[in-house]
């Protein structure tokens, strides 16, 4: 502490020298300690510090006083709050000062000092900024401009970061400002607009509403143009800052809004149009009724140019068209008048309706209609910036015909549905860009080609009948003359990239003669973003002068050697930039394997580089991709020069633990050995075998499979190289076959190796049987009885491996069935090998035909009377499955037993449920099992009244997958029994269609669509349980295809919401001993319907009115703990899907997480409930963090003051800080590319 004091005593001595260095090095001496975080300085230093470097401030040297105003924003943090008080009232005295240097000087310190306030210390912050207040508002109103120019400015500042703390004050400032909007300098209107628009984010409505009324009585008296002009901007920043609050009063102020824009004031068009967009983007409910009036203001003033004459541009540019001398003649751009204000109209407008396009999705087909041809007719428009919005709009237009959401394709591609209207728009909209790619100015021509690149990803396609008038736009901004920019050359490759993508290939066989020059001289361009882009562009255009999978005419050899040598060039090149390398390397792989057979000598100077590639670290990853697009070209491409030293270094890598890597590794070899396997010495083979064993593991299951279908591929063609497979790689398929994780792609591979090595030497089928049961049957203890010997997963997959070696070796199939059959009868059998064993018959059973062992059924019937609920589980699967191999004579017998078995009936409607399962997965078995449905219908059908609603959901499955065997007939019998009079029967019908609705197409979809209407009017039912299960497949419907309600929304959410309030009369007590519980019927019924919600955010939000869901959201955070949780996740998806709807409620969602979050537990209360309201929390405070990303949030009254009360109590402040981190971790993690 002596040595920092001693140390600061010296400068503030060489501070007072007369030399102006002295005094310049002392004072940037000082600022060095005052940024360290260790200094602590005494009470005398900190006064003698702050005295000098207020004397310095009036310092004869403008350097020296820039230093010392920059060492107030450190010093604030590290000085008592009396010492900060005394800067700050030194500060505002000098700013009332007479010297003017001595102004702007304390001004910017001012401002300083305000941006550094720590707003962690809040009372501080608060004293300080209330001494300031005072001092501003007096400034404001004297009569020097330039103080009170600065004085607004700093009040702006202190509104925008501390405008909460200063609520007893908004009321002064307020009527301090008011007066300034009439100021005759418009620089101080503009300033008192700023401080306005900061000052209503924090005030209260009393104050809010008060400047309102203001406002709109300034405006209905318009007693001067000038004015008039200041009130609408003031009016637009209030929207735009409190756009939440401002919704109420835009009934009162469009009318004056859209009055002033008739006025012939140009300026005054401006600010209105501008509040235009600010009331559309801010006030989304409110503003629906003016949004038709809006357009139609728009689409008169983007036209609004009455100095210039289009008619006679057109002719101009006809005529300039046919003169050679075109550079020579006056362009549009010279065209200059200072005066004319009409641009900003136009761009006014033009931002308008983008505002309008990007917020009002629902009215896509109506813009494509009218303001659609509008914009395309400005495309022409002559002031670059203006052109540019307008191409801006045009772009948001294209992007919300491609929704996020899941669309629903007939509603866009109908008649008179958007891409339709597109669709017919295209000719005009290329006349129209046509004309502009050969503008000079680079920025119309970006403008053309992001238009042009929008609209191809929304209609792919789209310039198959007009290249011909792309063509010459392109070829001129990829010239070498001053008409093209590195950057424009980047934008047209990439568009180029774009539409030989989503094109055919043959509709540019015309023009590749044209293409090829520029894209080549592109390669070889010295700036390397130019090259890059054009690689990829080459890599495009080899696909499409030689598509591999379609026969076309066209002649490309005469391109072949052009495109591989400027490749070539850059594959050799080793002092270019990383991305041009891989780049270059993708686009060699491509050109060989397109054009490979015409480039057989250049192979043996181009192959050897991959392998170069291949070794180094940087490019590996590239040159193993290239090389598995080279070796899966069907024109059988000779690799073998490069194999020999290829596949050792391959091998390598797969025991590298870049992950992607090894993927592609493993993806390379495969295709390598299936496509020239006879090329592969088995040295080769062992070096790739011996990294496999740890490749076979449940950590990585991709990484297995690819393993796997490896070692598939080499069992085919190396059969000797298998011999190790039995010591080394099988204990490791072993291992992951009893992983609980198997399952899906990996499980398919490993089915597909056991039956390409059955067989092989030392893995015969009995080998292999006795490795794989091993596990279970050597547990046979009886201690076994009562738990499994693997996990329950695993007695699947190996049943399921079992049952691939028996197909494989038919032979065998008699003994193993009659040995499972034995171990399901034998007494002493364990419950493992019960379970295992009926697993295996039902997945054998499903191959063969097992209906030769007459014992089979009595057997698995018997299973149905075990103990152990798994087991028995395992024999409905297994009777099921069995019944699959002959249906002729299992499914009678199934049909009968749940007839005459009432006791088994669940296990049977099970076994039901897997034989139609099955049949129906293929086109012969639905032909197999047609006889049957309808006396398994009927059947069905008796079984709906089942007063267990298990039994009645496998009945439900069962109708469902057999009415997709047979829409037509099935699906209107379906719909006959909502008529019942049974309310079980309804109920069943209703799940039944849940079962119908699957996220891929069906040939179902078209009757589904037409009357699932009616399956949801059961939302109505007098029955609770009917509506619940109606609310459910509503559910399945909007998460899997959400095409089949869009359109019933308006009619369904009312009864949707209905089904969210909570319902006193179905809530009841029940006595319990000395207790009384209360019991809430409608609970699950409220959760359904709270889970619809959820599901129509992410399928459905372009169609429901957020203000009237957000109302719905609001009654669940005041319901039950389940329906809590839900409508927090809610919450989080709207305040990153909605924002400014959310901002607008925020007061209303704020109070009831603030209860939840206050909630104390009862001390007498178990440990169940301590933690239930502890994840209750946690959960809310999510939430909380979402809103707080909602912008501007942090601004409102009532957000704050739960945030300051979270950060009083040290349990919350600590949950919500470890919840912040969690936030911005999971962000940056979602915003990291993966490396690997």
């Amino acid at each position: 502490m002596a040595s920092v004091s001693y140390h600061i005593a010296n400068l503030l001595e060489k501070m007072t020298s007369n030399d102006k260095d002295f005094r310049f090095m002392a004072t940037n001496d000082l600022m060095t300690e005052l940024q360290k975080d260790s200094i602590k300085l005494d009470d005398d230093s900190e006064r003698k510090v702050v005295k000098m470097l207020l004397k310095l401030l009036e310092d004869k040297n403008g350097e020296v006083q820039n230093l010392a105003v920059k060492c107030l924003g450190p010093l604030v943090n590290k000085v008592k709050e009396f010492q900060v008080e005394t800067i700050v009232d030194t500060l505002c005295t000098n700013m009332l000062s007479d010297k003017e240097q001595l102004r702007d000087i304390s001004s910017i310190g001012l401002k300083t000092v305000i941006s550094e306030l720590p707003p962690s210390s809040t009372a501080l912050a608060a004293s300080i900024c209330k001494k300031i207040t005072g001092r501003l508002t007096s400034a404001i109103t004297k009569e020097d401009m330039s103080v009170q120019l600065e004085a607004l400015d700093i009040l702006g500042d202190l509104l925008s970061r501390f405008g909460g703390l200063l609520i007893t004050f908004h009321s002064s400032i307020l009527q301090s400002l008011l007066p300034q909007l009439s100021s005759p300098r418009l620089a101080v209107r503009k300033r008192a607009i700023i401080a306005i628009g900061y000052l209503v984010m924090s005030c209260n409505n009393t104050l809010f509403m008060e400047l309102m009324d203001y406002l709109l009585s300034e405006l209905g008296k318009n007693t001067n143009t000038s004015t008039t002009r200041t009130y609408i901007q003031c009016v637009g920043t209030i929207s735009r800052q409190a756009g939440h609050r401002f919704g109420e009063y835009l009934e009162r102020i469009m009318p004056h809004v859209i009055k002033f824009c008739r006025e012939e004031d140009d300026e005054l068009r401006e600010y209105c149009l501008q509040a235009f967009e600010s009331f559309i983007r801010r006030c989304l409910k409110e503003i629906t009724y003016f949004v038709p009036n809006i357009v139609q203001i728009c689409l008169q003033y983007i036209c609004h140019d009455p100095n210039y004459n289009y008619d006679e541009d057109d002719e101009e540019q006809m005529e300039t068209e046919m003169d050679e001398q075109e550079e020579e003649l006056g362009s549009d751009e010279e065209y200059s008048d200072d005066d004319d204000m009409s641009w900003k109209v136009r761009r006014a407008a033009a931002k308008c309706l983008s505002a309008i396009i990007a917020t009002r999705h629902e009215m896509l087909s109506d813009f494509y209609r009218t303001v659609s041809p509008a914009l395309i007719s400005r495309f022409k428009e002559r002031e670059e910036n203006v052109k540019a919005d307008i191409f801006h709009a045009y772009v948001i237009l294209l992007r919300q015909t491609r929704p996020t959401v899941s669309p629903d394709p007939d509603a866009m591609e109908q008649e008179e549905g958007p891409i339709a209207l597109l669709q017919n728009q295209i000719p005009d909209i290329v006349r129209a860009v046509q004309k502009q790619l050969k503008d000079k100015s680079v920025k119309t021509r970006q403008g053309c080609f992001s238009l042009l690149t929008e609209l191809v990803l929304v209609l792919p396609g789209a310039m198959t009948n007009h290249l011909s008038s792309l063509v010459p736009g392109i070829q001129y901004s990829l010239g070498r003359d001053r008409n093209s920019t590195s950057n424009m050359k980047i934008d047209t490759l990439a568009f180029l990239n774009c539409i030989l993508t989503h094109h055919n290939p043959i509709v540019f066989h015309s023009h590749v003669k044209v293409i090829v020059p520029q894209i080549v001289a592109a390669v070889g361009d010295p700036f390397y973003k130019i090259t890059s882009e054009a690689l990829l562009v080459t890599q495009q255009l080899v696909k499409v002068i030689r598509p591999l999978d379609m026969k076309t005419s066209f002649d490309f050899k005469p391109y072949v050697k052009e495109l591989y040598s400027c490749t070539l060039n850059r594959l050799k090149a080793a002092d270019i930039d990383q991305e041009v390398k891989e780049r270059a390397i993708s686009c060699m792989g491509q050109i060989i394997r397109n054009l490979g057979d015409c480039l057989t000598n250049e192979l043996k100077e181009c192959l050897p580089i991959f392998l170069e590639r291949l070794k180094n670290e940087i490019t590996r990853l590239t040159a193993v991709r290239a090389l598995t697009m080279i070796a899966g070209s069907p024109l059988k491409i000779d690799l073998r020069p490069v194999l020999g030293e290829g596949i050792p270094i391959l091998s390598t890598f797969l025991r590298k633990n870049q992950r992607a890597l090894k993927l592609c590794t493993l993806a390379c070899l495969d295709v390598l050995v299936v496509n020239y396997g006879s090329a592969l010495t088995s040295t080769m083979i062992n070096e790739m075998m011996r990294e496999m064993p740890s490749l076979i593991n449940e950590n990585d299951l991709h990484v297995s499979q690819l393993t796997l279908t490896l070692l598939t591929s080499i069992s085919k063609s190396h059969k000797p190289s298998m011999a190790n497979v039995p010591n080394e790689i099988l204990p490791q398929i072993l291992v992951l076959i009893q992983s609980p994780l198997l399952q899906g792609g990996a499980l398919l591979a490993m089915l597909d190796f056991f039956q390409a090595i059955v067989g092989l030497p030392k893995l015969t089928f009995k080998d292999l049987l006795q490795v794989l049961i091993k596990p279970i049957y050597a547990a046979n203890t009886p201690s076994s009885h009562s738990v499994f010997a693997i996990h329950k997963q695993a007695f699947h997959s190996i049943a399921k491996c079992v049952a691939a070696l028996t197909v494989m070796c038919p032979v065998e199939a008699n003994n193993v069935v009659n040995q499972f059959v034995n171990d399901v009868k034998n007494l002493k059998s364990t419950d493992s090998i019960r379970l295992f064993a009926l697993l295996a018959l039902g997945e054998i059973g499903k191959h063969l035909d097992l209906s030769t062992h007459n014992e089979i059924q009595k057997v698995i019937l018997e299973s149905f009377a075990s103990q152990n609920e798994e087991v028995k589980a395992a024999a409905s699967y297994a009777l099921g499955n069995v019944s699959c191999g002959n249906l002729n004579k299992f499914l009678p017998f199934v049909l009968q037993e749940i007839e005459s078995q009432p006791k088994r009936q669940y296990l049977l409607l099970h076994s039901l449920k897997e034989i139609i399962s099955c049949e129906s997965g293929s086109q012969a078995g639905v032909y197999a099992l047609q006889p049957y449905v309808q006396s398994v219908w009927s059947m069905l059908f008796s079984h709906c009244e089942c007063p267990e609603e298990g039994t009645r959901n496998v009945v439900s499955e069962c109708l469902g997958k057999l009415t997709l065997i047979d829409p037509p007939s099935l699906l209107p019998n379906l719909k006959h029994h909502l008529g019942s009079t049974s309310p079980y029967t309804r109920s069943t019908v209703v799940t039944a269609i849940k079962f119908t609705i699957t996220d891929q197409p069906q040939g179902i979809d078209s009757l589904l669509r037409n009357c699932i209407g009616d399956f949801l009017k059961t939302l109505q039912d007098p029955d609770i349980n009917v509506r619940r299960v109606a609310l459910v497949t509503f559910n399945s419907a909007g998460h899997n295809k959400p095409s089949l309600i869009r359109d019933l929304l308006d009619t369904v959410l009312p009864h949707l919401y209905n089904e969210t309030k909570v319902r006193k009369e179905l809530i009841r007590e029940v006595e319990m001993g000395p207790f009384r519980h209360t019991l809430d019927d409608g609970l699950d019924i409220r959760k359904a319907a709270f889970e619809c919600m959820y599901t129509l955010l992410d399928s459905c939000l372009d169609r429901l009115d957020i203000f009237e869901f957000l109302n719905h959201v609001e009654d669940g955070l005041k319901d039950h703990y389940d329906i809590k949780m839900l409508t927090y996740l809610m919450l989080v998806r709207l305040a990153h899907l909605c924002p400014s709807a959310v901002l607008q409620r925020l007061d209303r969602l704020v109070e009831p997480l603030r209860a939840t979050c206050t909630t104390k537990v009862k001390a007498n209360s178990v440990k169940q409930e301590f933690e239930k309201q502890d994840e209750l929390k946690r959960s809310a405070m999510r939430a909380v963090a979402s809103l707080l990303t909602v912008p501007d949030a942090d601004k409102n009254p009532q957000m704050n003051e739960f945030l300051t009360q979270i950060r009083s109590s040290s349990e919350l402040s600590s949950m919500f800080e470890s919840i912040q981190k969690d936030a911005s971790a999971s962000s940056s993690d979602t915003t990291v590319m993966d490396t690997s």
